[in-house]
């Protein structure tokens, strides 16, 4: 009797565990906060590099997690499964959506096995990753957290563009555009050294835009936390919900982008600023 009381919790804890990456993905975030530290962290590492969970092994998976193989077992166990392989099984699942997979788009890097030349595969690559990334932020970005971030800018006298590395040519364009759009905003940079300085004019009036993804520009991070603390409301883009930068947020957008060969685009991520900046000038306008 007791033998089959534990085949039926074994049965429904199966059936309640999550079959795809979208499902699994809310799981993860439903349960956030119960994470103890060291399961947080390849909660994040495994949102931000799906990829890397579905290829790798427990050994090269640790190690670029910066934790010990065990852990990655306590996670996927704390998750409901029974072991991590089964959970590498969801990650590896997400990739048959795709086109060209990611051992395919190696073999053409490699030597055209395609039927390509070198650089048109490359090209190829890079394009099926910008595909994706815009693909998976369409899904990702709900309605109703668009509208709260055009709302709060909408209103804003200033709008401060806080980035830097890889992120800063995103904030640089919506600066200009900005510009062009006739709405007030400030791009903050390091060139002059004096950013504290110029998020000193900042205050509750007031809105800003940062961005950043792993592994996080410490500045952005540190301004955008500055900013927080003096009452701006902040609308992060970023690739985690356990990103530091969206503890800072008022309102945060998901934008996991998609790699070739390692190098990561900003096409998704462009995009969802462009949108941010046009809609912005729209609700001005109307």
């Amino acid at each position: 009797m007791a033998q089959a009381t534990i085949r039926e919790n074994m049965m429904d804890n199966d059936a309640n565990l999550p079959r795809d990456f979208e499902a699994l993905r809310a799981l993860i975030l439903e349960r956030r906060e119960q994470f103890p530290k060291r399961l947080a962290q390849v909660a994040a590492y495994a949102l931000s590099n799906p990829d890397e969970i579905a290829f790798g092994t427990a050994a090269s998976i640790a190690q670029t997690a910066d934790v010990q193989p065990s852990t990655l077992i306590r996670f996927a166990q704390h998750l409901g499964f029974d072991g991590f392989t089964s959970l590498q099984a969801v990650f590896r699942e997400r990739l048959r959506e795709r086109q060209i997979s990611y051992e395919e788009r190696l073999s053409a890097l490699r030597g055209g096995t395609l039927g390509l030349s070198k650089n048109r595969a490359i090209l190829d690559g890079f394009l099926t990753a910008a595909s994706h990334s815009i693909d998976t932020i369409s899904r990702q970005v709900e309605e109703d957290v668009l509208e709260r971030a055009v709302d709060i800018l909408a209103k804003a006298e200033t709008i401060y563009l806080v980035a830097r590395r890889r992120s800063y040519p995103i904030t640089a364009y919506m600066a200009y555009a900005f510009g062009k759009l006739k709405v007030r905003n400030q791009l903050v940079e390091s060139t002059s050294g004096i950013d504290p300085e110029i998020l000193s004019f900042a205050g509750p009036r007031d809105a800003a835009i940062a961005i950043s993804f792993s592994p996080y520009a410490s500045a952005t991070i540190e301004h955008a936390a500055l900013l927080a603390a003096r009452e701006v409301p902040v609308i992060a883009i970023t690739d985690s919900a356990f990103s530091p930068l969206a503890q800072s947020a008022k309102v945060w957008f998901e934008a996991a982008e998609g790699d070739f060969s390692g190098f990561r685009s900003l096409s998704g991520t462009m995009a969802l600023a462009m949108a941010l900046t046009v809609s912005v000038a729209e609700r001005r306008r109307s």
